[in-house]
Protein backbone atom coordinates (compact mmCIF):
# COMPACT_ATOMS: atom_id res chain seq x y z
CA UNK A 1 0.00 0.00 0.00
CA UNK A 2 1.30 3.50 -0.73
CA UNK A 3 2.04 5.50 2.25
CA UNK A 4 0.74 9.72 1.24
CA UNK A 5 1.93 11.88 3.67
CA UNK A 6 -0.76 14.97 3.69
CA UNK A 7 0.76 18.50 4.49
CA UNK A 8 -1.93 20.95 5.14
CA UNK A 9 -2.62 23.75 8.55
CA UNK A 10 -6.38 23.31 7.59
CA UNK A 11 -7.78 20.53 10.16
CA UNK A 12 -10.89 19.90 7.99
CA UNK A 13 -9.17 19.76 4.64
CA UNK A 14 -6.58 17.61 6.43
CA UNK A 15 -9.35 14.73 7.55
CA UNK A 16 -11.22 15.13 3.95
CA UNK A 17 -7.89 14.75 2.45
CA UNK A 18 -6.84 11.41 4.43
CA UNK A 19 -10.92 10.06 4.01
CA UNK A 20 -10.53 10.03 0.24
CA UNK A 21 -6.93 8.70 0.21
CA UNK A 22 -8.05 5.89 2.54
CA UNK A 23 -11.27 5.16 0.15
CA UNK A 24 -8.71 4.72 -2.85
CA UNK A 25 -6.85 2.23 -1.35
CA UNK A 26 -4.24 4.43 0.05
CA UNK A 27 -2.31 5.16 3.24
CA UNK A 28 -2.59 8.50 4.36
CA UNK A 29 -0.20 10.04 7.15
CA UNK A 30 -0.67 13.75 7.96
CA UNK A 31 1.03 16.69 8.95
CA UNK A 32 0.15 20.47 10.31
CA UNK A 33 3.22 22.34 8.30
CA UNK A 34 6.56 21.95 6.72
CA UNK A 35 8.31 21.37 9.78
CA UNK A 36 5.80 18.81 11.13
CA UNK A 37 5.91 16.90 7.45
CA UNK A 38 9.91 16.72 7.91
CA UNK A 39 9.67 14.81 11.10
CA UNK A 40 7.47 12.47 9.67
CA UNK A 41 9.83 11.43 7.22
CA UNK A 42 12.81 11.37 9.32
CA UNK A 43 10.32 7.97 10.44
CA UNK A 44 8.12 6.98 8.27
CA UNK A 45 8.93 5.89 4.50
CA UNK A 46 6.65 8.28 2.22
CA UNK A 47 5.64 7.28 -1.16
CA UNK A 48 4.02 11.09 -2.24
CA UNK A 49 3.17 14.03 -0.65
CA UNK A 50 0.11 16.18 -1.16
CA UNK A 51 1.44 20.07 0.19
CA UNK A 52 -0.16 22.63 0.89
CA UNK A 53 1.62 26.14 0.07
CA UNK A 54 0.34 28.98 2.83
CA UNK A 55 1.30 27.14 6.40
CA UNK A 56 3.07 28.40 9.75
CA UNK A 57 6.15 28.09 10.39
CA UNK A 58 6.97 26.99 7.31
CA UNK A 59 5.22 27.05 4.12
CA UNK A 60 5.06 24.92 0.90
CA UNK A 61 7.56 26.45 -1.09
CA UNK A 62 10.30 26.28 1.58
CA UNK A 63 9.57 22.41 2.34
CA UNK A 64 9.56 21.66 -1.03
CA UNK A 65 13.15 23.79 -1.41
CA UNK A 66 14.39 22.20 1.96
CA UNK A 67 13.48 18.36 0.58
CA UNK A 68 15.20 19.28 -2.92
CA UNK A 69 18.73 20.75 -1.32
CA UNK A 70 19.02 17.49 0.62
CA UNK A 71 18.33 15.16 -2.73
CA UNK A 72 15.01 14.07 -1.64
CA UNK A 73 13.26 13.24 -4.93
CA UNK A 74 9.69 12.29 -3.49
CA UNK A 75 7.14 13.11 -5.88
CA UNK A 76 5.44 16.33 -4.68
CA UNK A 77 1.27 17.47 -5.73
CA UNK A 78 1.89 21.06 -4.55
CA UNK A 79 -2.26 22.40 -3.53
CA UNK A 80 -3.00 25.71 -3.22
CA UNK A 81 -5.74 28.01 -3.03
CA UNK A 82 -3.60 30.90 -5.59
CA UNK A 83 -4.45 30.33 -8.81
CA UNK A 84 -1.73 33.19 -10.94
CA UNK A 85 0.99 31.72 -13.36
CA UNK A 86 4.08 33.03 -11.26
CA UNK A 87 2.60 30.60 -8.40
CA UNK A 88 2.66 27.76 -10.25
CA UNK A 89 5.97 28.57 -12.30
CA UNK A 90 7.78 29.04 -8.47
CA UNK A 91 6.21 25.71 -7.33
CA UNK A 92 8.00 23.76 -10.43
CA UNK A 93 11.00 25.86 -10.41
CA UNK A 94 11.74 24.68 -6.54
CA UNK A 95 10.47 21.22 -7.61
CA UNK A 96 7.35 20.45 -7.08
CA UNK A 97 6.27 17.59 -9.84
CA UNK A 98 2.46 18.53 -10.15
CA UNK A 99 0.10 21.75 -9.18
CA UNK A 100 -3.54 21.76 -7.97
CA UNK A 101 -5.58 24.40 -7.47
CA UNK A 102 -7.97 24.51 -4.08
CA UNK A 103 -11.18 23.74 -4.47
CA UNK A 104 -9.57 20.05 -5.32
CA UNK A 105 -11.32 17.65 -7.23
CA UNK A 106 -11.29 14.57 -5.78
CA UNK A 107 -11.38 12.34 -8.52
CA UNK A 108 -9.09 14.48 -10.15
CA UNK A 109 -6.67 14.49 -7.11
CA UNK A 110 -6.80 10.66 -7.43
CA UNK A 111 -6.15 10.59 -10.96
CA UNK A 112 -3.23 12.66 -10.94
CA UNK A 113 -1.89 10.67 -7.79
CA UNK A 114 -1.73 7.82 -9.60
CA UNK A 115 0.18 9.16 -12.89
CA UNK A 116 2.42 10.84 -10.54
CA UNK A 117 3.24 7.39 -8.47
CA UNK A 118 3.85 5.63 -12.06
CA UNK A 119 6.16 8.01 -12.97
CA UNK A 120 7.98 7.56 -10.03
CA UNK A 121 8.18 4.18 -10.43
CA UNK A 122 9.61 4.28 -13.86
CA UNK A 123 11.78 6.95 -12.88
CA UNK A 124 13.25 4.89 -10.00
CA UNK A 125 14.13 1.69 -11.81
CA UNK A 126 15.51 3.26 -15.05
CA UNK A 127 12.98 0.52 -17.15
CA UNK A 128 9.64 -0.17 -17.97
CA UNK A 129 7.84 -2.87 -18.97
CA UNK A 130 4.34 -3.63 -20.91
CA UNK A 131 3.81 -6.76 -21.34
CA UNK A 132 6.29 -9.12 -22.26
CA UNK A 133 8.42 -6.10 -23.51
CA UNK A 134 10.71 -4.10 -21.55
CA UNK A 135 12.46 -0.61 -21.94
CA UNK A 136 15.81 -0.43 -20.18
CA UNK A 137 16.35 3.28 -20.24
CA UNK A 138 20.19 3.01 -19.13
CA UNK A 139 20.97 0.89 -22.72
CA UNK A 140 18.64 2.41 -24.65
CA UNK A 141 17.83 -1.71 -25.26
CA UNK A 142 14.27 -3.19 -25.81
CA UNK A 143 14.12 -6.79 -24.76
CA UNK A 144 11.02 -9.01 -25.60
CA UNK A 145 10.27 -12.49 -26.37
CA UNK A 146 12.44 -12.56 -29.25
CA UNK A 147 15.37 -10.74 -27.75
CA UNK A 148 17.23 -7.72 -26.97
CA UNK A 149 17.72 -5.00 -29.27
CA UNK A 150 19.37 -2.14 -28.86
CA UNK A 151 17.89 1.31 -30.84
CA UNK A 152 19.43 4.68 -31.73
CA UNK A 153 18.61 7.16 -29.19
CA UNK A 154 15.70 8.96 -30.48
CA UNK A 155 13.56 6.12 -31.47
CA UNK A 156 14.25 4.56 -27.97
CA UNK A 157 13.00 7.91 -26.27
CA UNK A 158 9.98 8.45 -28.59
CA UNK A 159 9.48 5.09 -27.93
CA UNK A 160 9.71 5.46 -23.80
CA UNK A 161 7.51 8.38 -23.92
CA UNK A 162 4.39 6.72 -25.66
CA UNK A 163 4.67 3.89 -23.43
CA UNK A 164 5.13 5.47 -20.35
CA UNK A 165 1.41 7.07 -20.88
CA UNK A 166 -0.95 4.55 -22.58
CA UNK A 167 -3.54 6.59 -24.28
CA UNK A 168 -2.25 9.86 -24.16
CA UNK A 169 -2.13 12.04 -26.87
CA UNK A 170 1.26 13.79 -28.05
CA UNK A 171 1.23 16.08 -31.00
CA UNK A 172 4.58 16.35 -33.03
CA UNK A 173 5.24 19.40 -31.42
CA UNK A 174 5.03 18.26 -27.59
CA UNK A 175 7.47 15.30 -29.01
CA UNK A 176 9.98 17.14 -31.00
CA UNK A 177 10.08 19.94 -27.55
CA UNK A 178 10.85 16.79 -25.10
CA UNK A 179 13.02 14.42 -26.80
CA UNK A 180 14.62 16.79 -29.85
CA UNK A 181 16.88 19.79 -28.72
CA UNK A 182 15.13 23.29 -28.37
CA UNK A 183 17.68 24.38 -31.24
CA UNK A 184 17.19 21.41 -33.44
CA UNK A 185 16.45 22.19 -36.83
CA UNK A 186 14.77 19.05 -37.64
CA UNK A 187 11.04 19.72 -38.27
CA UNK A 188 7.71 17.84 -37.20
CA UNK A 189 8.43 15.51 -40.27
CA UNK A 190 10.94 13.81 -38.32
CA UNK A 191 8.91 12.44 -35.58
CA UNK A 192 6.81 10.87 -38.69
CA UNK A 193 10.04 9.32 -40.08
CA UNK A 194 11.00 7.87 -36.46
CA UNK A 195 7.01 6.52 -36.02
CA UNK A 196 7.54 4.95 -39.10
CA UNK A 197 10.87 3.28 -37.77
CA UNK A 198 9.86 2.13 -34.72
CA UNK A 199 6.82 0.63 -36.21
CA UNK A 200 8.78 -1.56 -38.15
CA UNK A 201 11.04 -2.81 -36.07
CA UNK A 202 7.66 -3.99 -33.60
CA UNK A 203 5.51 -4.88 -36.03
CA UNK A 204 5.09 -8.20 -34.59
CA UNK A 205 5.14 -7.03 -31.52
CA UNK A 206 2.20 -8.14 -29.37
CA UNK A 207 1.95 -5.80 -26.62
CA UNK A 208 1.61 -2.52 -27.77
CA UNK A 209 0.50 -0.32 -31.15
CA UNK A 210 0.88 3.40 -31.96
CA UNK A 211 -1.68 4.95 -33.46
CA UNK A 212 -1.98 8.01 -35.00
CA UNK A 213 -4.71 10.20 -34.51
CA UNK A 214 -5.75 11.93 -37.19
CA UNK A 215 -4.96 15.88 -37.41
CA UNK A 216 -3.31 15.87 -33.80
CA UNK A 217 -0.18 13.50 -33.40
CA UNK A 218 0.25 9.99 -31.69
CA UNK A 219 -0.19 7.83 -28.89
CA UNK A 220 0.51 4.39 -27.69
CA UNK A 221 -2.19 1.47 -27.44
CA UNK A 222 -1.95 -1.20 -25.03
CA UNK A 223 -2.89 -4.50 -27.29
CA UNK A 224 -2.79 -6.96 -24.13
Amino acid sequence: MFQILVVEDDKNTRKLMAAVLTRYGYDPLLAADGVEALEVLDHKHVDLIILDVMMPRMDGYEFTNTLRMAGNNIPILMVTARETQSDKKRGFIIGADDYMVKPVDEEEMILRIAALLRRSKIAGERKLTVGQTTLLYDSFSVKTEEGLMELPQKEFLLLFKLLSYPNKIYTRRQLMDEIWDMDSESDERTVDVHVSRVRERFRSNQDFEIVTVRGLGYKAVLTK
